[in-house]
């Protein structure tokens, strides 16, 4: 496997074949008594019974021991696929999704997450540290077993350059936070807020992509998700991630999740040679979850140009008119 690089959109493209990764006639890898067998990364809490493990990930798109190895093919960039790739088995129990699981469990992930985050990043090779969480066959699951996925790469991924030089322009012209200035005006507003847990919101962001995306957010400004700020609790994001969770499941249980924290500074080379000394003012932490609600989109027709046939006005009444009582 190798990385190419798009010289028009600088995108950074993983090519190479994976052999498929779950076998239906074995029994479930991430399952008690199976998951022992595999090299422990991190297991919480670390006495007694396990409810979080992480792992490497048996098949993955980026190695620590792996060289860089870049190297010039005439005008176009190439290089080895260094990194880690780790996966975070959420619960014991194989058939509970991370919606299902109790608010103190899910800060337990969060935890988790947060925790694998902050390790990666003492590694100054790794310029970013990505957590996502694909559930759903359509959203490129892998295993059925809830888990979400951790990868450190040597790069930036482009929507996250994209949000960090929106978020430095909007900060040189206002001093001001883009991210806090969204929140404020929502919660002003109210029509595209769908659920709210201390100073932790839900809302349908004003451009959604795609229909009933969600973004959690938290009203105190921070940069970083795996340095909560003092006072944070972490476990009323946990309760309002969980409620998320099951409104869009009523309506679209296949889905992208992706945990967007600021870029590791100890890496200064490359793409983040000019870095700007405003991070920790003018970036802002979030969640943005992405349904899949339409099996044909007209947004994969011309990319970076999306169709949305539902107004995120609409998708946050529809959500916040869900029952949740069990």
């Amino acid at each position: 496997m190798e990385i190419r690089r798009d010289p028009v959109s600088q995108s950074w493209v993983v090519s190479g074949q994976r052999e498929r990764t779950e076998d239906v006639d074995q029994p479930c890898p991430f399952d008690p008594g199976v998951i022992e067998q595999a090299p422990s990364i991190l297991t919480w809490p670390p006495e007694g019974t396990w409810q979080v493990r992480v792992i490497p990930h048996p098949n993955p798109l980026y190695r620590v021991e792996n060289d860089p190895a870049r190297v010039a093919e005439g005008i176009y960039d190439k290089m080895g696929p260094l990194g880690a790739h780790e996966l975070v088995v959420e619960t014991r129990h194989h058939d509970k999704r991370l919606s299902q699981l109790s608010d103190d469990e899910i800060d337990r992930v969060l935890w988790v997450w947060g925790s694998r985050i902050a390790d990666l990043k003492k590694d100054a090779r790794f310029k970013y540290v990505s957590v996502f969480k694909n559930q759903g066959g359509a959203a490129g699951e892998e295993w059925t077993h809830a888990h979400s996925e951790v990868t450190a790469t040597i790069f930036v991924p482009r929507r996250i350059k994209y949000e960090l030089s929106s978020a430095h322009e909007w900060y040189k012209d206002r001093e001001r936070c883009v991210f806090c200035d969204i929140v404020r005006q929502e919660e002003k507003q109210g029509k595209r807020i769908i659920d709210v847990q201390g100073d932790y919101y839900a809302l349908c962001p004003y451009a959604s992509r795609v229909p009933f995306e969600i973004w959690v957010m938290h009203r105190r400004h921070n940069h970083l998700f795996e340095q909560a700020r003092p006072g944070s609790n972490r476990r009323q994001l946990a309760a309002l991630l969980g409620r998320v969770l099951r409104r869009l499941e009523k309506i679209a249980p296949e889905y992208h999740l992706v945990v967007h924290t600021a870029p590791n500074t100890r890496n200064k080379k490359g793409e983040l040679a000019g870095y700007w000394k405003t991070l920790a003012d003018d970036y802002h932490w979030h969640i943005e979850i992405m349904p899949i609600v339409e099996k044909r989109s007209k947004s994969y027709s011309i990319k970076e140009i999306y169709f949305n046939a539902i107004l995120p006005e609409q998708a946050a009444e529809q959500l916040r008119a869900i029952d949740l009582t069990p």
